[in-house]
Parts: C-alpha cells; sequence; structure tokens
C-alpha cells in the first residue's frame, strides 16, 4: 500500500508539472513552428499503346467481363465499359432479370487488333478489335464484334466504350497499316472524307428524320439503319395512334466518342454511336387516360404505368464506310455494322394530378 501511495502522489506531481509547463508556454515565448511535410503526388508514366498493350487489355476485358457475367454482377461489369456500352450493358443485365434469365456470355476466336499508332502523351487512347463473338450455348449466333476500347489517361484503367456487329454477308475493310502493323487515326475533322467523321452520325441521323428523299441520301447509302428507321417510326407512329396515343420518336447524334480509322482504299472506317429518344402520350391525357407500357420496356419500367407520359431512350453503336473525297458522286458512305437496343424508360406524373 505504501508503494502504491508513493507512485500516485508521484502520478499527481506529474501531472501538475505539465500542466504548469504548459501555462507558462502560453503566457511565454511563442511555440517552435514544427516543420511542414510536403506530400508529392505521382503522376502514372504514360504507357505507349503497342500491339501487346492492346493483346493484354483485350484479354483481362474479355476475363474480367466474362467474371461479371457469370456472377450476376451488373456493377462489376460496369466497372469494365463507358459511355455507350455502359448504358447497354446495365440495360442488359436489367433485361436479364426481368426475364429471370442468367445475362449472355460470350465466347469469342481470335481478335484482329486494330492498333492506331497514337502519341503517347496524349490522350485519350483507343484501339479497335475485330473478333468472332458467340453468346455460349447458341452456336449459331456467331457474329464479327468491333469492340472499341478506350483510355482516357494514364492513370485510368482501359474501358470498353463501343460494340457493334458486322451486318451478315458483310466483310470489314481493309484497313491501312504501315510497317509496323500500325493503323492511321483519323481526325474527326479529316475533310480528306466524303463526309468528315464527326459528321457521319448527324447524316445518319438526318435520313432516320427526313427519309429516302432527304439531301443526305447524295453522300450516305439509304437502307435499314437510315431511311429505313424514317419508315419504322412512321408505321409506329400509325399504330399508335390507332390506339388513341401520340408517338414522338427522334433521333439525335451523341456526345460519345467517334473512331476512325484509314482504310487501304484511302477512305475511313467510322465506329459511332446514335441514340433515339421517344415520348408515348394518351391522347386523353386530360382525362386522366394513361398509356400502355411498351413490352420492350417492361423491364426498365418495373411495370409502372402511372403518367400522362413514357419517356424512352434508346443507344445504337455503328460502323460505317466513308469513301475519300476522290470518289464524289461515284461512291457514298455505307453502314457496315449496328447493334443497340433501348437503355433508359420513365413516366411523367399524370396532367390531371
Amino acid at each position: 500500500m505504501a508503494a502504491n501511495a508513493v507512485w500516485g502522489s508521484f502520478r499527481a506531481a506529474s501531472v501538475i508539472a505539465a500542466v504548469t509547463l504548459a501555462a507558462a508556454g502560453c503566457a511565454g515565448s511563442e511555440p517552435e513552428a514544427r516543420p511542414t511535410v510536403l506530400v508529392t503526388a505521382t503522376t502514372p508514366e504514360p504507357e505507349p499503346l503497342t500491339h501487346q498493350v492492346a493483346e493484354r487489355e483485350f484479354r483481362a476485358f474479355v476475363t474480367n467481363d466474362d467474371v461479371a457475367r457469370a456472377a450476376g454482377d451488373e456493377r462489376l461489369a460496369l466497372t469494365w465499359t463507358s459511355d455507350g456500352q455502359s448504358q447497354l450493358t446495365a440495360a442488359e443485365f436489367r433485361k436479364a432479370a426481368y426475364d429471370g434469365d442468367p445475362v449472355n456470355r460470350y465466347q469469342y476466336g481470335e481478335p484482329q487488333l486494330i492498333v492506331p499508332k497514337l502519341k503517347t502523351d496524349i490522350y485519350p487512347h483507343w484501339f479497335v478489335a475485330a473478333v468472332p463473338r458467340t453468346v455460349q450455348g447458341k452456336p449459331e449466333s456467331t457474329r464479327t464484334a468491333l469492340m472499341a476500347f478506350i483510355r482516357r489517361g494514364p492513370g485510368d484503367r482501359w474501358r470498353l466504350s463501343l460494340t457493334t456487329e458486322l451486318l451478315p454477308k458483310t466483310k470489314l475493310p481493309k484497313i491501312s497499316v504501315d510497317d509496323d502493323g500500325y493503323a492511321t487515326a483519323l481526325s474527326t475533322t479529316d475533310d480528306t472524307m466524303l463526309i468528315r467523321p464527326r459528321e457521319v452520325p448527324g447524316i445518319q441521323a438526318t435520313l432516320a428524320s427526313e427519309g429516302p428523299d432527304s439531301v443526305a441520301r447524295k453522300v450516305m447509302r439509304t437502307g435499314k439503319y437510315t431511311s429505313g428507321y424514317y419508315t419504322q417510326v412512321r408505321k409506329a407512329v400509325r399504330k399508335a395512334k390507332e390506339k388513341d396515343l401520340t408517338l414522338q420518336l427522334v433521333t439525335v447524334a451523341t456526345s460519345f466518342p467517334i473512331f476512325p480509322l484509314r482504310t487501304a482504299d484511302d477512305g475511313g472506317l467510322v465506329l459511332y454511336s446514335l441514340a433515339r429518344n421517344g415520348q408515348l402520350t394518351a391522347d386523353d391525357a386530360g382525362k386522366g387516360a394513361t398509356p400502355p407500357v411498351p413490352p420492350e420496356a417492361a423491364h426498365l419500367l418495373d411495370g409502372t404505368d402511372e403518367g400522362s407520359d413514357i419517356t424512352t431512350s434508346e443507344v445504337f453503336q455503328f460502323a460505317a464506310t466513308d469513301p475519300p473525297r476522290t470518289k464524289k458522286g461515284k461512291a457514298k458512305a455505307d453502314i457496315i455494322a449496328q447493334a443497340g437496343t433501348i437503355t433508359k424508360a420513365g413516366t411523367r406524373p399524370s396532367r390531371t394530378s
């Protein structure tokens, strides 16, 4: 007990001494300034885009995407995608969940890697893989997929930005490459093409809006995915009218990346996206009428049909050949690959509420 008393007295004396010293420091001299510790942020070194890098990243995507699909993990799958591909991937998972089916998994053949010669320190970097792709369990589903991968900065991961599929009986044009096998990336404003690459989506959207009589037919072929969209929309509008509904569908260009490459004939291959926005309205909305949920949008609306309007968004991804300007009047841009579906849907409050 004596020892404990001594120890207690010592602790109390120590506390009193510490308080006294602290008080003296406050009342007297300024405290010494502590040195500032500087933390230097390290910026990842830019990695040159090579065929080896493209091969590595393609294989990494295929492996990781399949892991996500096998697990039914939408969030994991989305970490490997960006731009329009993210919207399409999310819609694919939600459709599978709504139907009670597993999401599609894919088997890939040997890819043709189209790797443009890009400056190491200027981003984004990108490349395209042309590869046979088959839905597992459906051997007849094999198509050639054109997959555009993008890396927006040295500290970012590579992601799949766009996937489209060659149309039946259509071949990929020969890509111009240098002695080392690198392709030539075109500027989106390149004016040696019949259509500048950044204007290709707008030309297609014009044909979809105006039909086969549009002046845009002079530079782009009419067909299923150009003027055919115009015919498809007019037919859908008529069917809606018969059911006392008003349907509006508008095809527009997007802000998603465009991937243009030089072809061996001095033309171009352009990969890009379009969006189609729709609105379905009950003609008697003022009396509380609501439109029925379109079957193709049911998985995005959870079966709700409250509101006078149903809005939808679709994302389409394409590849088009773009002839050189020297062939003006003799050749036209042509759609050679297409993919896409509805990606968003929503309802607006009833006008009577």
